[in-house]
């Protein structure tokens, strides 16, 4: 079994697969226990920018670079989120 998963991680893509995906799971932790609303929205984004990271990996692995599209879109729609998340504190902090 050891050895098997050793075969899995040998080829690059694989280990940086599960090494992008482990980084999800603490961002979304960090989603969930976020003990503040900016936390949150940090925590948004870097699932975002991870989910780039991955939808970019896949497109280079499979040879698809339709989902290097679907990343820049989605990198793009983040970005926004948090220059909007960002006008909504500076707003809130005037009043």
């Amino acid at each position: 079994m050891i050895e098997r998963f050793i075969a899995f991680l040998i080829h690059p893509a694989n280990g940086v697969m599960m090494m992008l995906i482990a980084a999800l799971l603490i961002a979304l932790y960090r989603l969930v226990r976020g003990p503040s609303l900016p936390d949150r929205v940090v925590a948004l984004d870097l699932i975002a920018i991870i989910t780039v990271g991955i939808l970019s990996l896949y497109a280079i692995t499979t040879n698809h670079p339709v989902f290097l599209d679907a990343g820049i879109v989605l990198a793009m729609i983040a970005f926004l989120g948090t220059i909007a998340f960002a006008r909504y504190l500076e707003k809130r902090a005037h009043e």
